[in-house]
């Protein structure tokens, strides 16, 4: 699980080889650079199925703590990645449309702006709200309740997790900009949650518990 989820930060880069097509509007009707877009787009497609996976491979263990929560983790891991898809198809349908462009000219242009339109709204509905309502909530009560983690580590994402989510909302209804400072630093926490979490399992790993070997547990509501 610890390995899936770093792999989760290997779409990093990608903003870097989507540069030519994110920060040029007339890409569609220029030379571009397919092969460096391509680039991003495999290593996005890599991200959705890590992003999946770190689902279903913990999904056994978590079913013990709660499986309607553990279900829906695999749920929201599964939209978001979709979403994530749906990105990487947009740009690679500019990609497409750039290497027609001489039969079509700059009519394309605005078809083109309209797909980038799409993958900046992908961003936000997947990765956003996504992984603020699974990794950080969803996941967060499933390992604070299973005290798999440390509390302290674990309350990271059940901090972060509301905070992405209103960072999100905040961006869809207008209130800011995405790129904005106050909307970055209240999505960081979520960030560094699941970064900590894939350091921690690779390095420590979960903590001795019943719930990974014995029959289903669900702990006290005063644990």
């Amino acid at each position: 699980m610890g390995a899936w989820f770093l792999g989760t930060f290997i779409a990093i880069p990608a903003f870097f080889f989507y540069d030519p097509i994110l920060n040029h509007a007339n890409h569609v009707v220029g030379s571009g650079d397919d092969i460096r877009v391509a680039v991003g787009a495999l290593l996005e497609i890599l991200l959705a199925i890590s992003g999946i996976a770190t689902a279903v491979v913990i999904f056994p263990i978590v079913k013990r703590v709660n499986e309607s929560v553990a279900l829906g983790y695999i749920a929201s891991r599964t939209v978001e990645s979709i979403l994530i898809l749906v990105g990487v198809v947009s740009l690679m349908s500019i990609v497409a449309l750039r290497q027609d462009a001489a039969n079509n000219g700059g009519a394309l242009t605005g078809v083109a702006g309209g797909l980038l339109a799409v993958h900046d709204q992908t961003a936000l509905l997947g990765p956003q709200f996504c992984a603020g309502l699974g990794n950080g909530i969803l996941l967060g009560y499933l390992m604070w309740r299973s005290r798999l983690l440390p509390r302290p580590l674990v309350m990271i994402g059940l901090i972060g997790g509301p905070l992405a989510l209103l960072a999100g909302i905040g961006v869809l209804l207008g209130v800011w900009d995405s790129t904005s400072g106050l909307p970055v630093a209240m999505t960081a926490p979520e960030a560094i949650w699941e970064f900590s979490l894939s350091v921690w399992l690779l390095v420590r790993g979960f903590r001795p518990s019943p719930i990974l070997t014995g029959p289903p547990v669900v702990p006290s509501k005063t644990s």
